[in-house]
């Protein structure tokens, strides 16, 4: 055991636990603004006014039509250039991640709220409930459940999607990681545990959005 506490491995531990930092914190708050735009979005896909209809369509489309890498550097400098300002780089992380899963919580909203039957909306509008009400008391409350299994895919898509901030020197696991091994040449080493991290969150979060699919039945 002390040998391997004393390994190749285990000495660009604490680079990579501050790196770890970052990326949960990253994810964490740019999920929780993406799952904002992504629902006024989503609501958005099925509304009847074609301006805002065509509007969350554009959105969508443009975000789930480009990569990521490319959305991130076009937030940290493209828009750092047009508007005159010097973006922070964890500013521009979390814009990033929330855009982009913005896009996709916004179609896992929409596909949740059009797979209630529509006789929901029928029964709340037949007891007096207006229909942002019905909305608010009848069939969101069902299509939320629905979205629980595909938002935690999300969040383990997200996690991993944060290695790519490393190409704006965030200081997420990847970056921690190529900076240590571009001083000590362990470069197998330092990523087998950048691997091993990366597996021991998204693993029992996979096991425990099982559990939950199972127990919502949906």
């Amino acid at each position: 055991m002390d040998v391997f506490l004393n390994s190749e491995y285990m000495k660009p531990m604490p680079y990579l636990l501050e790196g770890l930092i970052y990326t949960i914190l990253i994810t964490i708050i740019g999920l929780l603004f993406g799952f904002i735009f992504g629902a006024f979005t989503g609501l958005g896909r099925l509304s009847k006014n074609k301006f805002i209809y065509g509007l969350s369509s554009i959105y969508v489309e443009i975000i789930r039509g480009t990569p990521l890498l490319a959305q991130i550097l076009f937030i940290y400098f493209g828009l750092s250039q047009l508007m005159g300002i010097n973006m922070h780089k964890i500013v521009a992380a979390i814009l990033a991640i929330a855009l982009n899963a913005g896009a996709y919580i916004a179609e896992i909203v929409r596909g949740a709220v059009h797979s209630i039957d529509k006789g929901q909306m029928e029964a709340g509008r037949s007891i007096g409930l207006t229909k942002n009400q019905t909305m608010r008391y009848i069939i969101w409350p069902q299509a939320f459940k629905r979205m629980i299994p595909p938002l935690g895919n999300q969040f383990v898509i997200s996690l991993k999607d944060t290695s790519l901030f490393s190409a704006i020197a965030v200081g997420e696991i990847v970056y921690q990681a190529k900076t240590y091994y571009a001083t000590t040449f362990t470069a197998f080493q330092t990523l087998t545990m950048v691997c091993i991290l990366y597996l021991i969150i998204t693993i029992p979060t996979s096991i425990y959005l099982r559990k939950i699919e199972r127990r919502l039945d949906v």
